[in-house]
C-alpha cells in the first residue's frame, strides 16, 4: 500500500531549525511531485516547498531563504529544512504527494490517497516556535 509518514516536529525557539522528514513507502518519491504544506489555526492551507519529479524546488515566498525541500532517493523520504525559524512558522506540517497515472492523478497524503487534492490532510507533524 501506498503510504506517506511525516516526522520530525517539535518545539524550537526563535531562530532555530528543524529537519522535518517525509517517508514514503508503496512508490518511488522520485517518480512523483512531493510538497510540504502546513496550516496554523485559522489559517488556510499553504505550500511551504516542492519538489516536482523532474527535481526542480518551489519555495513560497514567506519561507525563502529560510525553509527548502530535499530529497534522498535510496531512503525514499524527502525532507524541509528549516532554518531561522520565526514564531509565525508555528503550525501543523504535512507532506503530500501527486502521482501521475494513465488513469490521471492521485493525490496522496498521510491519511491515504485520492482523486482530489486534500495538502493538508492526514496526521502532519505539528511545529512550535517559541520565543
Amino acid at each position: 500500500d501506498l503510504q506517506l509518514e511525516e516526522s520530525g516536529g517539535g518545539p524550537v525557539q526563535v531562530g532555530g531549525s528543524l529537519r522535518l522528514s517525509c517517508t514514503a513507502s508503496g512508490f518511488p518519491l522520485y517518480d512523483s511531485n512531493m510538497g510540504w504544506y502546513r496550516q496554523a489555526p485559522g489559517d488556510e492551507c499553504e505550500m511551504v516547498s516542492s519538489i516536482s519529479s523532474d527535481g526542480t524546488i518551489y519555495v513560497a515566498d514567506p519561507v525563502k531563504g529560510r525553509f527548502f525541500a530535499s530529497q534522498d532517493n535510496v531512503k525514499n523520504t524527502v525532507y524541509l529544512q528549516m532554518n531561522v525559524l520565526k514564531p509565525e512558522d508555528t503550525a501543523v506540517y504535512y507532506c503530500a504527494a501527486v502521482i501521475s497515472e494513465v488513469s490521471g492523478n492521485r493525490y496522496c497524503n498521510s491519511a491515504g490517497c485520492y482523486s482530489v487534492a486534500l495538502s493538508c490532510g492526514g496526521q502532519g507533524t505539528q511545529v512550535n516556535v517559541s520565543s
